[in-house]
């Protein structure tokens, strides 16, 4: 074999080969870390996420009297992945490795490097339908204080360290196209030097290529990530027999360089790629009216208490409730073929109930300013979801529901919403809120949510008649699909080793974080927890930066 340059190379400056490399160069050993981007964009989607993290069982839990542990955790994920194939092998052995993490170590490792929670424990994918269905029982999402930078920043701050020591040398706007191989085993990469780029982080920068290189080492690590921003390729993937026709329509949660190629080239040379048909796209996209990339997407946090409604302006059917099941809600909307739905809410909703996801959507938390974070609990619209009421494209705001239907019509160029069929849907919610109990199975729910103090605080509004004009005015906001996570991919064991398809070991190659489809090549199943994303990259890339730094001596 040649010569190598270093001990470990790991391919991907995001937040699991941020992971990794740190692990790796704690042990001793020397790594080059390669990105087909700059500098400008290390730390890749981690960076632009909200910053939330499944924990089970915290302190911050307990404090506010939520009931959580390792088996309740674990039930849930199962309900929640519904593994059901002879290649979940792997995919289940990580599921309950990282849910041991959870409900183990993972905060205190986290802790001891400074990263911090904000106090109140969000609730993502509530579930609402039944002890043995999908979902959360219980509140598990905690949000980073300093949101995706502030995961980032840490192991940022660990691998600069390294480099400043000449244990880590950075290799930028170098995009790997092939693995170097020698008898089967894995020794290094190959690729092409791309020309320097000064775009900010998340757009677009220049493919014109400058050089070629090839690189060897003990081992190699690839983190690369998902498929998300690569539109053709998530259409190729989808699983249009369980999913229903992929929609003609869609917005970018990811930079376009989070393109799944390197994926595809691992796959070429010899690795198993397993479950790519499952994927998690969110049903709440909003197109983003100061957008970083192209076709920029932002997916809307909801609350429980918007009405949700077809092209129509029916109703959407239990268990179709904002926050309680994505995959399911995606399956209704994509089999039925709608080409956008509606919440369909008014200012006193908005104000409690609507969070945007992404860094730079949450200033607040982001800049650690805990002035601006204690005006959630007040009474005015956060500072970013008003942007978006006075400049997305996507939000109809009007002082009466006439109005606002002929404000959707318009918005959309028809005719469909009738506003005698939207007035029904309000009027007979609003209806069921003139006692304590009701029929209507959200609202319940909505009830039950609030006897959470968090909820009643933070998150959840006080139950009151959409039409009421001291919570007006009412709002419209048309949902696209937004693409996000790629839940399956390379198939890896606990150590994050590679693995051919029949499951012999791939000499030399190891893979962490989406790439890996968090572990695995898909520990999530047909469904995320939530809050699991970020967890994924910390999990694998540290089992993988600790085992290929242990197997190069």
């Amino acid at each position: 074999m040649p010569t190598p340059d270093t001990d470990v190379i790991v391919v991907g400056a995001g937040l699991a080969g941020l992971v990794a490399a740190a692990e790796i160069a704690d042990a001793g050993k020397r790594v080059l870390l390669l990105d087909q981007e700059g500098e400008q964009n290390l730390g890749g989607q981690a960076y632009w996420s909200f910053g939330g993290l499944f924990l089970v069982d915290s302190p911050e839990q307990r404090r506010l009297g939520i009931r959580d542990s390792r088996e309740l955790a674990w039930s849930d994920w199962l309900n929640n992945a519904g593994f059901d194939r002879p290649e979940d092998h792997w995919p289940r052995r990580w599921a309950e490795a990282y849910v041991d993490f959870a409900a183990g170590e993972k905060r205190a490792w986290l802790h001891r490097m400074g990263v911090r929670w904000f106090p109140a424990v969000g609730w993502a994918e509530r579930g609402g339908q039944g002890a043995s269905g999908p979902g959360n029982s219980v509140p598990r999402f905690h949000i980073t204080w300093g949101t995706g930078p502030g995961v980032v920043e840490p192991f940022e701050r660990r691998v600069r360290a390294h480099v400043a020591a000449g244990r880590i040398g950075f290799r930028f706007r170098h995009r790997v196209r092939g693995l170097n191989m020698t008898n089967g085993v894995v020794h290094g990469v190959h690729g092409q030097v791309l020309e320097p780029s000064d775009e900010a982080r998340g757009q677009a920068s220049s493919r014109v290529v400058v050089d070629d290189f090839n690189l060897n080492a003990g081992a190699v690590v690839v983190t690369s990530g998902g498929i998300g921003g690569n539109l053709d390729l998530v259409r190729r993937n989808w699983p249009a027999e369980r999913l229903g026709p992929p929609p003609a329509f869609l917005v970018a949660g990811v930079p376009r360089y989070v393109d799944g190629e390197l994926q595809g080239i691992v796959k070429e040379a010899g690795a198993s790629l397993t479950n790519p048909d499952r994927m998690w796209h969110y049903t709440e996209g909003l197109r983003n009216w100061n957008p970083v990339w192209p076709n920029h997407g932002i997916r809307i946090l909801p609350g429980p208490s918007s009405l949700w409604l077809d092209p129509s302006g029916r109703r959407l059917p239990f268990p179709h409730y904002p926050g309680f099941d994505t995959l399911a809600t995606l399956t209704h909307i994509t089999r039925s073929g709608y080409p956008y739905t509606w919440f369909l809410l008014n200012r006193g909703i908005i104000k409690k109930e609507f969070a945007l996801s992404g860094s730079e959507q949450n200033p607040d938390l982001t800049g650690r300013n805990v002035r601006l974070t204690l005006r959630r609990a007040g009474g005015r619209v956060q500072g970013p979801v008003q942007a978006f009421m006075d400049h997305g494209e996507d939000f109809v705001v009007r002082d009466n529901l006439r109005d606002l239907v002929a404000g959707m019509n318009a918005l959309v160029g028809n005719d469909l919403l009738d506003p005698a069929t939207v007035e029904r849907e309000v009027r007979e919610r609003d209806m069921q809120l003139g006692n304590d109990v009701g029929k209507d199975t959200q609202l319940a729910l909505i009830r039950g949510a609030r006897g959470l103090r968090s909820e009643r605080l933070f998150r959840v509004a006080n139950p009151a008649p959409i039409l009421d004009p001291e919570g007006g005015p009412l709002i419209a906001v048309r949902l696209n699909i937004l693409t996000r996570k790629t839940l399956g991919g390379l198939e890896t064991d606990l150590q994050g080793r590679v693995l051919r398809p029949g499951g012999e070991v791939l000499p030399g190659l190891y893979a962490a974080g989406e790439v890996a489809g968090f572990g695995g090549g898909g520990m999530h199943g047909y469904r995320a927890l939530e809050g699991t994303f970020l967890g994924g990259c910390l999990f694998g890339g540290r089992n993988a930066g600790r085992a290929s730094a242990a197997a190069v001596g």
